[in-house]
C-alpha cells in the first residue's frame, strides 16, 4: 500500500507543477507540509524495501545510518547539478512547454504506478 501513496505523491506533486490546485480550487496547499507527509512514506516504502534484504546484524545501525546518510548526500549532489541546470534553462521560452509536457508525462507515470500497485494490493486480498 505505500507504494500506491508513493504513486500517489507523484501524481500529486505533478498537478501541483502545472498550477492545478490553483486553477481548479482556488488555493494552493502547503508545500512544507505536503513534502513531509510524502517523505515520510517514501522513505517508508524504502524501508520496506531494506527488509527484504538479508542484511548482516552486526553493526546493523551504523550501517543503516552510513546508508542514509549516502543516500541524503547522493540526493543533495544530484540536486545541486539539476537546479543549477534548470536555474540557467528558465530563463529560455522552451522551458516552459518542456516543462508542461514532463509534468503531464510524470502524472502519466504516478496513474500507472497508482493503478499497478493498488491492483496488485486489492487481487492479493
Amino acid at each position: 500500500m505505500i507504494d500506491a501513496i508513493i504513486g500517489f505523491s507523484i501524481v500529486y506533486k505533478g498537478f501541483d507543477n502545472l498550477g492545478g490546485f490553483k486553477r481548479l480550487f482556488g488555493f494552493q496547499p502547503n508545500t512544507k507540509s505536503a513534502v513531509l507527509i510524502f517523505g515520510l512514506f517514501h522513505g517508508l516504502g524504502l524501508a520496506t524495501k531494506l527488509q527484504n534484504f538479508d542484511l548482516p546484524q552486526e553493526n546493523l545501525f551504523i550501517n543503516l545510518l552510513a546508508f542514509n546518510i549516502g543516500v541524503e548526500v547522493g540526493q543533495c549532489i544530484a540536486l545541486l547539478f539539476i537546479l543549477t541546470i534548470l536555474g540557467f534553462w528558465r530563463r529560455h521560452s522552451s522551458y516552459y512547454k518542456f516543462s508542461t509536457i514532463t509534468n503531464t508525462l510524470l502524472m502519466s507515470g504516478g496513474f500507472v504506478l497508482l493503478g499497478y500497485q493498488l491492483t496488485a494490493y486489492f487481487t492479493t486480498l
